[in-house]
């Protein structure tokens, strides 16, 4: 990743401006695209599999109610509502609604029991629309049919699920958040162009994926929260993103480095982190579809999307924006602060200068007493994470809707009028085919319901047109997010085989928006559970994976959980329990949303692996370079927490900043990550992270051997780059070198050879006592994992670029090749088949085979051969038709003398056509020996880790 990262950074250096236009064109075509379509959101729930949607699904087949669905209540200012005049005026009204195209509505004082409440002063009737989300001008031209004018005895109140309020809220909190986010980077950088760049980058970023998410609601099913969970994740990460690289290349700036170089290995560094944690938040959000409630899916799809356009964004547009920037990104030299003339006796000259900064005196304080630290932590986040166990999950209703909006304003009515239960009406639908009386039965039906504790009323009962399907109206007593709610519908549907055996009838289904919410409220509880095993295990094979640690994954992991816990906890206390409302009135307004727990998790998830990868890869350096795990945790921590600290309060302040202006779901979603993010990056990664690795030591870092060569090699912080620009800065120096080997084990604790090897040349290796020669060719060959050491392959390094080696190399193992008899031409053939599907493509191998062999035959066998060195010709032909430039030989041990001269005049053959020729060996004979006998002196010196260089002996 971290070599793919630095040619993408010297790619863009060629093309920075050509970038930067393709951005803007994506943004104007995307853009103009959503302007011109608008958007097309819907927070209806589709739940496949529940009996809730089996019954919408007959509701709009037997029904016809397949639209969305309004209420409008009717309330006389003086007598009853059915007195003549106020009958009347609702006629009249009825009428006007009824008028408006894609809009039924029936005068509700017309059936034969009216819904009225108690005192009869109102009345309550459902308005049908044709279309599942009606348009604004069709809401817009309901509400003025049914506004009555002010002399007229009767007012409106028009709401229900087609009246969602949708309205954008105002962006001055965001803006404010910007602005934060700014001085926060200026305070970073100490620069103002470089502070502007991430925030500049983050809005590209979002408006392109706010557009794409607009003209997708078109073709899919996407919800009104949808875009704004994705605006505030794209904010939040594609500031940080970018902050991470940004910082990462002014630090090279100012140590001297070149833009362009400084720029690709910024890339190469800091962007493999940062395609590391972006894919782990993608990854997160893709675990939404666990619920199995398409609109969350589409909801995590969408926040997913906005976070891989902040990582394509940081990667692309940031680079190319600095690039075209390049010496003004150049921090400038800072001058040394004169020394204060001090009375105070001086220190002798040996004596250690304590170091300065909140961070070092921070990461002391906390590691001074690691034990007490770790106590601290866990018992403070486990009293936060309490309120958490009371929580009470539900999907919004029209309750939750801001004051004044016509959704809230029918719900507060109608709860006055009528109580809470009727705005939240569920449908029992049942087969009825095998009735002989359908009206008589349904109405048997609906007096049963009547009896069921927890309901009100049954304001309608009735067969469809054919008489198959009965549709019975049930009121409860509280609303939809009243747990009381969620009760009837179980009992309901615990009675359902009783009523069925009793009445004749089959198939009863209680179904309806409120059934249907609570049963997607119910499913993502379910899936809560599975989702954080999904997390947790995600968690520890990764951060496994990356740091060859068992113990840090599961400090990590359990850090997380503390987060998480300490998030909801917050959530809980202020929304639910209202511990905030004294200071903003109105937050305590019901239920935590039902989404909220799996959505929080998955975005901390990948936050929490952000900070983790940041602070603790710094500090695992550290370790390496000194192997003092003590000075590695302070030093790590120095060096990363000034970027950390300023992406998390970066992070904090844009979440905070959708909290006022959100709508009820926002708000709640918006001050749990913005607590998760604060707790896990302040109190879990940069205080419980330096204790729990102070207390372990050398034990943070140890993994078993047999997990360790199980686990694939992932390089995040760009250590492949590392090598592979020492390796550069050799070769210049040393022209010719194809392969260098430092070091190389074929198995774990076995003798390790050291190769330097020149284009044109054929070198002998001496494998050592003890070593497998086939196995050390096949290491070099790249068709083996080395069990240790450092390999550099035609500059190709191993394992990163193994696939890459494979097509540069050609083993000949002469033990394995095919000894049997045989005509050249027909061993091309056999082999060429093996290599392309496509005929025309074989003959053409074949031909240019046919004429390489030829030519080495000619040299290496001028008498005809068979067996193994036949077969060596034939697979040293093809890798010269195919281009390879290295060819190692083994198995030269159990061949007969003459065999052996073949093989050594087929390694100088391949060498005078420029190819790098390796034997290797049991022989004593020293490492390397060139095909020209140069001196052990003059032999190329290999690389160690750090780029110097030493002679091989």
């Amino acid at each position: 990743m971290s070599i793919l990262l630095y040619a993408l950074g010297r790619a863009i250096a060629r093309h920075r401006g050509m970038v930067v236009a393709l951005w803007f064109l994506v943004l104007v075509a995307i853009g103009g695209a959503a302007a011109t379509l608008g958007d097309r959101y819907d927070d209806s729930f589709s739940i496949p599999g529940t009996q809730s949607q089996e019954g919408q699904d007959l509701l709009g087949e037997r029904f016809g109610l397949t639209g969305a669905a309004g209420q409008i209540l009717f309330e006389a200012k003086k007598g009853k509502i059915t007195d003549q005049d106020n009958a009347a005026e609702v006629a009249s009204l009825v009428k006007a609604i009824d008028k408006v195209d894609g809009v039924s509505l029936n005068n509700p004082l017309s059936a034969t029991t009216p819904t009225l409440n108690k005192s009869a002063t109102a009345t309550l009737t459902q308005i049908q629309f044709a279309d599942k989300v009606p348009s604004d001008e069709t809401l817009d031209e309901v509400q003025e049919a049914g506004t009555p004018k002010a002399s007229a005895p009767v007012t409106t109140s028009i709401g229900g699920d087609a009246y969602k309020y949708t309205s954008d809220p105002s962006k001055v909190p965001e803006l404010l958040g910007l602005l934060v986010s700014f001085f926060i980077l200026v305070a970073t950088f100490r620069a103002l162009i470089p502070a502007g760049m991430p925030i500049l980058t983050s809005l590209v970023g979002v408006a392109v994926t706010i557009t794409s998410v607009m003209v997708t609601s078109h073709g899919i099913t996407v919800s009104s929260t949808a875009p704004t969970l994705a605006e505030m994740l794209g904010l939040a990460v594609g500031i940080d993103y970018a902050l991470f690289i940004l910082s990462r290349h002014r630090a090279q700036l100012a140590e001297g480095l070149d833009v362009v170089e400084s720029m690709s290995r910024a890339l190469a560094t800091a962007g493999s982190a940062v395609v590391f944690a972006g894919t782990t938040v993608i990854i997160a959000l893709g675990g939404l579809a666990v619920a199995g409630i398409p609109v969350l899916t589409v909801m995590g799809a969408g926040a997913a999307f906005a976070v891989a356009v902040a990582v394509s964004v940081a990667l692309t547009l940031l680079p190319a924006i600095a690039l075209l920037l390049g010496e003004r990104l150049r921090p400038r030299p800072r001058k040394p602060r004169r020394p204060r003339s001090r009375k105070k006796t001086a220190r002798p000259a040996s004596a250690p200068t304590a170091p300065h900064g909140v961070a070092v005196r921070w990461v002391r304080t906390v590691t001074k007493v690691p034990v007490l630290t770790v106590v601290a932590v866990v018992v403070l986040l486990g009293l936060a994470a309490v309120p958490a166990l009371d929580l009470r999950l539900a999907l919004p209703d029209n309750s939750t809707a801001p004051e004044g909006t016509p959704a809230r304003t029918t719900y507060d009515d109608i709860t006055r009028a009528f109580g809470e239960g009727y705005n939240a009406p569920l449908a029992v639908v049942a087969d009825i085919i095998t009735s002989t009386s359908p009206q008589d039965t349904v109405s048997d039906l609906a007096d049963a319901i009547r009896k069921v504790p927890g309901v009100v009323a049954v304001p309608q009962s009735t067969p469809d047109q054919g008489g198959d399907t009965a549709l019975v109206q049930v009121i409860p007593e509280g609303g939809q997010t009243d747990p009381a709610t969620a009760d009837l519908v179980t009992e309901l549907r615990t009675q359902a085989p009783a009523l069925e055996k009793e009445y004749g009838v089959s198939d009863i289904m209680v179904t309806g928006q409120t059934a249907a919410n609570i049963d997607a409220s119910d499913r993502l509880g379910a899936a809560l559970l599975p989702f954080g095993s999904i997390v947790i295990g995600l968690s520890l094979v990764l951060l496994m994976v990356v740091f060859r640690s068992v113990a840090v994954p599961l400090k990590a992991t359990l850090g997380y959980l503390l987060s998480v816990g300490a998030a909801l906890g917050a959530v809980v206390a202020i929304f639910q329990w209202g511990w905030a409302d004294s200071v903003v009135p109105g937050l305590a307004e019901g239920p935590i949303v039902s989404f909220l727990p799996i959505f929080v998790m998955g975005v901390l998830f990948g936050l929490a692996m952000d900070y983790e990868m940041f602070l603790v890869s710094a500090m695992r350096e550290h370790f390496v370079l000194s192997g003092d795990p003590h000075e590695a945790v302070h030093d790590g921590f120095r060096a990363s927490a000034r970027v950390v600290t300023a992406a998390a309060l970066i992070m904090t302040s844009v979440f905070i900043a959708f909290v006022p202006a959100g709508t009820a779901t926002i708000k709640q979603i918006a001050l749990g990550l913005a607590v998760g993010v604060f707790v896990d990056a302040f109190i879990v990664r940069m205080t419980l992270v330096p204790a729990v690795l102070m207390l372990l030591r050398r034990r943070a870092w140890w993994l078993p051997g047999g997990l360790a060569r199980g686990l694939p090699e992932v390089d995040v912080e760009g250590a492949a780059l590392h090598r592979k620009v020492a390796y550069d800065d050799f070769r210049a120096t040393h022209d010719g070198i194809m392969l260098l080997a430092r070091e190389i084990a074929a198995e774990p604790g076995g003798p390790v050879v050291e190769v330097a090897a020149r284009a044109g040349e054929v070198g002998h290796v001496a494998v050592p006592a003890g070593a497998d020669p086939t196995a050390i060719a096949r290491v070099l060959a790249g068709r083996r994992p080395a069990a240790g050491g450092e390999l550099v392959v035609d500059g190709l390094l191993l394992p990163e670029q193994r696939e890459a080696v494979i097509q540069r190399t050609a083993l000949l193992d002469l033990a394995a090749l095919d000894r049997s008899e045989g005509s050249v031409e027909d061993r091309v053939r056999d082999r060429v088949r093996m290599l392309s599907l496509s005929r025309r493509r074989r003959d053409e191998l074949a031909a240019r085979a046919q004429q390489q062999v030829r030519e080495l035959a000619s040299v290496v066998t001028p008498r005809g051969a068979g067996g193994a060195i036949a077969s060596a010709v034939v697979e040293a032909g093809l890798g010269l038709t195919q281009e390879v430039d290295v060819f190692v030989l083994s198995g030269l041990e159990g061949l007969p003398d003459v065999d052996r001269g073949s093989a050594e005049l087929l390694a100088r053959t391949l060498a005078d056509r420029g190819a790098t020729v390796l034997v290797v060996s049991g022989s004593t004979e020293p490492m390397l020996v060139p095909a020209s006998h140069r001196s052990t002196a003059d032999q190329a010196p290999v690389p160690d880790v750090d780029g110097s260089v030493r002679t091989t002996r």
